[in-house]
């Protein structure tokens, strides 16, 4: 794993969507971070949790808000998914936080984030870990964390891929995506913006094939998916069969959908609901490169930390 600078990056916390449900778990995640040299900036306070949300909304805004005036911050972190940010959406002023330049991190939930700034001029953030369960861990993933501080110091990073049943390609556009559920809850909303000749890529967590299939069949009656290059899916675990799926599984659902879709369909992205995950600069400019028996993702043309991490 990469290490901090000695002179520390400033690195700030908020919870625009559930609270911590460990206490203790969450100490320990700031007490990791300060030992990797981060100078960190926790605007999120477990006994200001409301509900099933890590603070009201106007307490969850005032924490973005904050994180994003701090001159002495550079990574802002979710604190974790849940649910939460679509309750923020029409307050969240997405101009003023793409303006402020920081990297925002975090999946699930944070999607409708990461999409508000793309909208908001093509600003770039970072699907990847957040701090429950990823810095909670009592040994957090080393692939997890080699990866968020390679993606975030840049100026490039690469994935690569070993998997089979693949299609050969090779496509070039802007990368973008995050959780299905979240996407397609924003479909038909002022807060959705479909990139057009992009690269897409999806996660979800205990949906169902059929549920996932349904929301892949949105995206594509819409018109979002015939817009991009490729699409990219990445975990989806977490799901039950039962007998009356009679043969009906997640490789049935793809096998459909890639006889339907107008772009070629990819899998092994190893991110989502798991423990080792990439991360991924959305809104850069990414390359993709597929064999057949694995493929590379080259990410560029992001703000990054640079000369920051060592």
């Amino acid at each position: 794993m990469s290490d901090m600078s000695s002179h520390g990056v400033g690195f700030a916390i908020v919870a625009p969507g559930g609270y911590a449900p460990d206490e203790a778990a969450f100490l320990r995640a700031l007490a990791y971070l300060k030992s990797l040299g981060c100078a960190v900036h926790n605007y999120y306070e477990p006994s200001d949790k409301f509900q099933r949300f890590g603070g009201s909304d106007e307490a969850r805004l005032r924490q973005l808000r904050a994180a994003a005036e701090n001159p002495d911050v550079q990574i802002v972190m979710f604190l974790r998914g849940g649910y939460g940010l679509s309750r923020l959406l029409p307050q969240i002023d997405f101009q003023k936080m793409a303006a402020s330049g920081k990297l925002f991190v975090g999946h699930s939930d944070a999607t409708p984030f990461h999409i508000g700034l793309l909208q908001a001029g093509g600003a770039a953030s970072f699907a990847g870990p957040m701090i429950t369960p990823d810095f909670t861990d009592e040994n957090p993933s080393e692939f997890t964390m080699r990866h968020f501080w390679q993606c975030l110091a840049g100026p490039t990073h690469k994935i690569t891929v070993q998997a089979a049943n693949n299609p050969s390609l090779e496509a070039s556009g802007t990368l973008w995506g995050g959780n299905l559920a979240m996407l397609t809850h924003l479909i038909g909303t002022p807060y959705f913006t479909a990139i057009d000749g992009g690269i897409l890529f999806l996660e979800d967590i205990a949906e169902h094939p059929y549920r996932v299939e349904r929301m892949l069949l949105q995206l594509h009656y819409s018109g979002v998916l015939a817009r991009q290059k490729a699409l990219i899916l990445g975990d989806f675990s977490g799901y039950r069969l039962t007998d009356y799926d009679n043969g009906y599984d997640f490789n049935a659902m793809l096998a459909y959908i890639r006889s339907i879709s107008p772009i070629p369909i990819l899998t092994g992205l190893p991110f989502g609901h798991i423990r080792d995950k990439v991360t991924l600069a959305v809104g850069s400019q990414a390359d993709l490169a597929s064999d057949g028996n694995g493929w590379e993702l080259t990410m560029r043309a992001y703000p990054n930390l640079g000369g920051r991490v060592k």
